[in-house]
C-alpha cells in the first residue's frame, strides 16, 4: 500500500454561527448526492493548509465569505473505502455583510442551507461526529465566548546563515526557502481575517509578512519593539505592544523572533489571566515559518485564552 493510500484523507471546515433575536442560529448544508445533512466542509487540496481549505471551502459550499474563530477540534471515521477521515473545525462567525453578499445557489453538491438553532441541529444532522462539534461549539456559546479575536504569532520564515552573511544581523535576507514558506502561510493566517499586521524592523521578518499583507490589503507596521536586538538589549516592547492589542480586541499578527516569541504569548497569558500550563510556552517553540494563534473570548478578555493553535507551511 502507498503511503498516500495509508495516510488519511484531511478535511476543515466550520461551524458558521450567527446571533437572531438574541438567539444563536447556526448553519447546516443539506448535500444532494449524499443525501444527508451535516456542517460545512471538504477536503484538503494538494499545497493547502487547513485553516485556508476550512475557509475555501465554506466559500465554495455556502456562498459565504468568513473567518475562523476557535477551533472546536478535529473527528476521525473511516470511509466506505476502508481509508481514514479526519475533519478539522472551527467556528467561524457570520457577519450581515457576509450573509447580504452570499452567492449560494443550489446546486449538484449543496442543495439546501438552512439555519436552525442548536436544539434543533442536534436533531437532524445525519453523523454523531457533526453533533459532537457542535456540543463543542455549544459549550463556548453557553459560556459567552464564541466570539473571539487573535493574536497571531508568527516566526519568520528560514534566513541567511549568520556565517555567509557580512551585514549586519537585521539585514538578513529570507533564504529561496524562507520565501516559500512566508508565501505558504499567507493564505493560512489570512483565513483568520487578521485586522493589524505588526512586524520586527528585521528584513527577515517583514519578507515573511509580506505575502499575508499583500493577500489582506493591510499594511505593515514595523516596530523594533518586538525586535531580537531589542530584546537581547533588555529594550522589548513587548508588554506594551500585547497589551495594546487586547485593548483593541481585533485580529493581529505579530511576526517576530524565536527569542522573542515567547515573551509574546507569556504576555498573552499575563494580559488575559491565563495560568499558563506549559501550553502557551510549547506553543512559542516554532520552527521557522510557522505561527500561533491564541485565540482570545472578545466579550470576556479577563476569562483567560479560549484556545492556542499552531500551524506551519506545507512545503
Amino acid at each position: 500500500m502507498s503511503a498516500a493510500a495509508s495516510s488519511p484523507v484531511l478535511a476543515a471546515g466550520a461551524v458558521c454561527w450567527r446571533v437572531e433575536d438574541g438567539k444563536v442560529r447556526i448553519l447546516l448544508v443539506h448535500r444532494t448526492q449524499h443525501q444527508d445533512i451535516s456542517l460545512p466542509k471538504g477536503k484538503l487540496d494538494p499545497g493547502e493548509t487547513l485553516p485556508e481549505t476550512a475557509v475555501r471551502e465554506i466559500a465554495e459550499e455556502t456562498g459565504l465569505i468568513v473567518g475562523l474563530g476557535a477551533p472546536l477540534g478535529v473527528v476521525e471515521y473511516q470511509l466506505p473505502s476502508g481509508r481514514d477521515k479526519s475533519v478539522y473545525y472551527w467556528a467561524a462567525e457570520v457577519e450581515d455583510h457576509a450573509l447580504a453578499n452570499s452567492t449560494f445557489a443550489s446546486n449538484d453538491e449543496i442543495r439546501e442551507l438552512e439555519w436552525v438553532g442548536l436544539a434543533r441541529a442536534r436533531k437532524i444532522l445525519s453523523y454523531d461526529h457533526d453533533i459532537d462539534i457542535v456540543e463543542r461549539f455549544a459549550e463556548l456559546w453557553e459560556r459567552g465566548r464564541a466570539r473571539t479575536f487573535a493574536i497571531i504569532a508568527l516566526r519568520h520564515g528560514k534566513a541567511a546563515p549568520h556565517g555567509e552573511w557580512s551585514g549586519p544581523d537585521h539585514t538578513r535576507p529570507l533564504v529561496d526557502r524562507g520565501r516559500t514558506q512566508a508565501a505558504s502561510v499567507a493564505p493560512g493566517i489570512a483565513a483568520y481575517r487578521p485586522r493589524k499586521l505588526m512586524s520586527s524592523t528585521a528584513v527577515r521578518c517583514v519578507s515573511t509578512i509580506e505575502p499575508a499583507a499583500r493577500l489582506t490589503g493591510l499594511p505593515v507596521k514595523q516596530t523594533d519593539a518586538i525586535s531580537q536586538d531589542a530584546y537581547e538589549q533588555g529594550e522589548s516592547g513587548v508588554d506594551r505592544i500585547v497589551a495594546k492589542r487586547l485593548r483593541k480586541a481585533e485580529t493581529a499578527v505579530l511576526c517576530s523572533h524565536g527569542p522573542v516569541l515567547p515573551e509574546i504569548l507569556a504576555a498573552v497569558g499575563r494580559g488575559t489571566g491565563t495560568h499558563d500550563d506549559g501550553s502557551l510556552w510549547r506553543a512559542s517553540m516554532l520552527s521557522v515559518g510557522e505561527y500561533a494563534v491564541v485565540h482570545i473570548s472578545a466579550d470576556h478578555p479577563e476569562s483567560g485564552i479560549v484556545a492556542v493553535e499552531v500551524h506551519g507551511p506545507s512545503c
